[in-house]
């Protein structure tokens, strides 16, 4: 009997080992470029554990002994790889056209289930009360949690992100910038925009087989997700100014400005500190994998990079606004993670009672000549209260006077409001981030921890004025959104862009150089009661335009002037710096994607073949992912799907 005993033992031992899983790693590669392909699916068949690689191509699961591993992306042929004890793992794939044809376009959806899975976020237990008052709110306790909608994470479930074939995102109408005669318009004013949220999106979609609405493509926000090698400012100036001036790689007879803005560095325990308010969406909108889950991931690594001189309160949303963590700490890591671990989601939507709050306790626990800012985590759906644009807006305008500042995270797909997001971000002087996996967050949160969070330089404001005797017209190319009357450049009450620790700013002029013929330049019939002087324009230099920008410091409402000036003096393209050359690709790819009119002879052939020699260094890889996306987008474009958004 006691054999026996030991032998049953044994089997079940065996066959518990035999059904466990052990972690592996790997890479998943272009066979024909060897370069890495990030965004592809791997999973284990006929389960849900998987996951999308990161900028890398990499990606780490816990998979079991035996099975089979499934890797694929659109336009490649997919590859089923036999698991076994190994725990590398190198995949190349080849490239496939006739894989797009299996997908359909259905509005801003995608009619294929996906195969893309996310790791969900463990659910602990119902949580205690948590202590803290603020005068005239609710503070949430355990009987105040509102369940997760249709999806179990206690274990770490894996779940599909679910599809719908019909979507409601929204995004602002943009009108693309034309050409401008500088004889009747010599002055251009912009506000400067670090945000990168639209370059995430159109990863997104590429990444779902899809190309992006065109109204989802900012190219300023596509050529500024990138980190540019600026020189730092060398004087007390929170920022320095650089300019390179080549040909355009799409018709070059036209000159190429490149205007690239530097933000000094500041050491991280230099930094002033910081009172941070999370404000969560905890609304039945947020309950997906890729929304609540990654919210919460997100922030805990946001945690990690906290001092104990920082603090951090957490207010949540749904059908009413709570106060969940009272200001604390940031060497109290382990009680402000536990916060954001018990938070689920469930109910409507209202984002102005959030927002208020959230302002409430920032200002209750304001610490002077330090970073105090609310951090919005959401997927921008607000369906009660103070719902239109406008009224946010106004709201945001008015708590900003305060030295609270706002940033926003957007998360999720489906009902993804960027107009509305964008606009919060705007008018709260903070910045705005698309966040679609754990990578754009490490990103956004621990590389770029500074610039995120701490401002160096407010109402960052570029006035251009060109030289008629050298510029027959100038198109600002992108930041349509942000273009300001030549009066606000001087106008310390207008609100601008602000700039943080490290930043770069690139904005790009498309020049028709005097006497070019082209089909762009307006033109306008002879005047029947007015004459042109002729002798109106006496310059005589070699100036092709004078730059000016102002600035205000963080704690100070007088702006500050600076100036430069640009020689009408070009360099051949291929002896632009590795930074002008990708940011130009970049933005030959946004006009593609925007199927500009100003497109000319631009060409996604043309726009992979600069970017891909242009990568310079690229230790993060998210160039070498810009050039996937491109061919990627390449292949939708030559298969027909596009977006039937516009």
């Amino acid at each position: 009997m006691k054999r026996l005993t030991l032998l049953l033992l044994v089997l079940i031992s065996l066959s518990s080992f035999a059904s466990g899983t052990h972690a592996i790693t790997g890479a998943v590669y272009d066979a024909k470029d060897k370069l890495p392909i990030a965004g592809a699916t791997v999973k284990v068949a006929g389960t849900t554990i998987g996951m999308a690689t990161d900028a890398k191509g990499e990606f780490k699961l816990d998979v079991p002994e035996t099975g089979i591993l499934q890797v694929s992306f659109i336009g490649y042929v997919s590859q089923n790889i036999q698991l076994s004890s190994r725990s590398k793992y190198r995949v190349y794939l080849q490239a496939d056209t006739k894989s797009l044809s299996e997908v359909v376009v259905v509005g801003y959806g995608v009619s294929r289930k996906r195969d893309v899975t996310y790791a969900a976020a463990s659910v602990t237990s119902a949580p205690q009360a948590l202590s803290g008052k603020v005068a005239g709110v609710q503070t949430l306790s355990a009987t105040s949690r509102i369940q997760v909608r249709g999806v179990s994470s206690a274990n770490g479930y894996m779940a599909p992100i679910p599809q719908a074939d019909v979507n409601d995102e929204s995004y602002k109408g943009v009108t693309e910038n034309g050409f401008k005669n500088p004889t009747e318009e010599p002055l251009s004013t912009f506000s400067i925009d670090v945000d990168g949220a639209s370059y995430t999106n159109i990863r997104r979609f590429i990444n779902n087989g899809q190309l992006p609405p065109t109204d989802a493509v900012r190219v300023e926000e596509m050529i500024n997700y990138f980190s540019y090698n600026l020189p730092a400012p060398k004087d007390n100036s929170p920022i320095a100014i650089h300019t390179e001036l080549s040909s355009a790689p799409w018709n070059p007879q036209h000159r190429l400005l490149r205007i690239g803005l530097k933000a000094k560095q500041v050491n991280t325990d230099k930094l002033p500190a910081s009172n941070l308010v999370f404000l969560i969406d905890v609304s039945g909108s947020m309950w997906s994998p890729n929304k609540l889950p990654l919210v919460q991931s997100s922030l805990k690594m946001l945690v990690d990079q906290l001092r104990p001189q920082d603090h951090v309160a957490m207010v949540v949303y749904a059908g009413a606004a709570g106060l969940v963590l009272p200001s604390t700490p940031g060497d109290q890591k382990t009680t402000i993670k536990e916060a954001i671990d018990k938070l689920v989601a469930g109910g409507s939507t209202a984002g102005g009672a959030g927002i208020k709050l959230a302002y409430q306790v920032a200002q209750q626990n304001f610490i002077k000549n330090g970073n105090n800012r609310v951090i919005l985590a959401t997927d921008g759906d607000f369906n009660v209260g103070a719902s239109s644009d406008e009224d946010m807006e106004h709201l945001i305008e008015r708590e900003r006077k305060s030295g609270v500042f706002l940033s926003v995270l957007g998360y999720g797909m489906g009902n993804y409001k960027d107009s509305k997001m964008e606009t919060l971000a705007d008018k709260g002087n903070g910045n705005y981030a698309y966040i679609d996996n754990l990578t754009e967050a490490r990103k956004t949160l621990v590389s770029e921890f500074g610039g995120t969070l701490f401002t160096v330089a407010k109402d960052v404001k570029l006035q251009i004025e060109f030289n008629p005797a050298k510029v027959q017209a100038y198109r600002l190319i992108g930041y349509e959104n942000r273009l300001l009357n030549k009066e606000d450049f001087n106008n310390d009450l207008k609100d601008a862009g602000d700039m943080g620790v490290g930043h770069t700013v690139t904005a790009f002029y498309e020049i028709i150089p005097a006497g070019v013929e082209d089909s762009f330049s307006p033109t306008v019939d002879p005047l029947k009661y007015q004459k042109p002087d002729k002798n109106k324009n006496t310059y005589t230099g070699n100036e092709m335009m004078t730059i000016k920008f102002r600035y205000k410091e963080p704690s100070s409402d007088r702006s500050q002037l600076k100036q430069t000036t640009v020689a009408d003096a070009p360099v051949a393209l291929a002896n632009t710096s590795d930074d002008f050359r990708f940011a130009a690709a970049v933005a030959e790819f946004g006009m593609l994607l925007r199927e500009s009119d100003y497109r000319q002879q631009a060409s996604y052939d043309q726009a992979i073949e600069l970017a891909r020699k242009a990568k310079g260094e690229d230790r993060e890889g998210y160039r070498a992912e810009m050039v996937k996306l491109a061919e990627t987008a390449k292949l939708m474009a030559k298969s027909g799907l596009a977006s039937t958004n516009k």
